[in-house]
């Protein structure tokens, strides 16, 4: 198990938008399994009438979670060097039962396929068992930071 500490050395996100808590368990180059404790203390919860956790919110912990998997092997904290993740893809997303504050959200990722700087992910999350997302099919890339900067004024 990691906590969030040792995800921010895996991964660039960093507090507000880092959306996962601790890693259970991993099995590099094949799947994870993620946390995240859903509390109304977060700044989604500033201005909401209603106590379901937005979807766009939901999604973004679960793909943190693909990233944290595609990344394990090669880490790259800071966006300004080494290989920048992408999200190139995302279909056949299913949403189940809402989450709210007090709730966790458990994550899984598994690879259907890796190639040399891409990656294809399926999963879930489950919210006290029941499912709350399914995602058929995300992709992620790994590029290096000069190849999407290249022609950029300095």
């Amino acid at each position: 198990m990691i906590g969030a500490g040792q995800i921010r050395e895996i991964i660039p996100h960093r507090y507000p938008i880092l959306l996962i808590d601790r890693v259970d368990e991993v099995v590099p180059g094949q799947r994870l399994v993620a946390r995240k404790a859903i509390t109304v203390a977060e700044s989604a919860y500033r201005d909401r009438a209603d106590d379901a956790y937005p979807l766009s919110l939901l999604l973004e912990s679960w793909a943190q979670a693909a990233v944290l998997l595609a990344c394990w092997d090669t880490p790259n904290p800071d966006v300004v060097t080494g290989k920048v993740e992408l999200a190139t893809g995302i279909r056949g997303v299913r949403i189940g039962v809402s989450a709210v504050p007090g709730d966790v959200l458990v994550h899984e990722v598994v690879i259907v396929r890796a190639l040399d700087d891409a990656m294809i992910v399926s999963g879930t999350t489950t919210v006290n068992g029941e499912s709350a997302l399914v995602v058929e099919q995300f992709s992620v890339a790994l590029r290096d930071l000069s190849v999407l900067t290249a022609g950029q004024p300095s």
